[in-house]
């Protein structure tokens, strides 16, 4: 009688592990992504400004030395994929030019003065695993964390931040 009593007692162990293994699983990858996350987010919102600055503010022209915003933006997105190369991340950089002088009159001698640029950089993370199938189930996240950080720089006061 009292050894049917102990052998129950040792499997309820193993029920315990089996139930919580899985739910630790989870929770130690959410734990890792969120990790990741913010170490690319640290890293993005370091050194996109710099690179805003160095590129976006003067930006190499063209053959016939006409400067474009989408060029501009390109060149700005081009380099935050190479300073973010050790992390799986997205980079989108979207440049907009704020109107100059006084938009009601519209033919102000301030139009002419190049105005404020703003550029939005965005930072995609997709979790880890992404795209796991298992027996026709797919594991993976179906979320993309975002990051957003806009910049806005003058661009006839060069290393100055708006």
């Amino acid at each position: 009688m009292r050894l049917r009593a102990m052998r129950e007692e040792h499997a309820q162990a193993t029920v315990e592990m089996a139930v919580v293994a899985p739910v630790m699983l989870v929770v130690a990858l959410i734990v890792y992504n969120v990790m990741v996350f913010a170490s690319a987010t640290a890293r993005f919102d370091r050194v996109a400004p710099d690179i805003v600055l160095a590129h976006g503010v003067a930006p190499a022209g063209d053959a016939t030395g006409a400067l474009s915003m989408a060029g501009s933006a390109s060149n700005v997105e081009e380099r935050l994929e190479r300073a973010m190369d050790g992390y799986d991340v997205e980079i989108d950089v979207e440049a907009d030019e704020q109107a100059g002088g006084d938009s009601a009159t519209g033919g102000s001698l301030l139009h002419m003065v190049g105005s404020l640029r703003t550029y939005r950089c965005t930072m995609r993370y997709a979790p880890w695993p992404q795209g796991l199938v298992v027996a026709g189930v797919d594991m993976g996240a179906p979320l993309e964390l975002t990051h957003t950080r806009s910049i806005t720089v003058d661009p006839w006061r060069p290393g100055v931040v708006m």
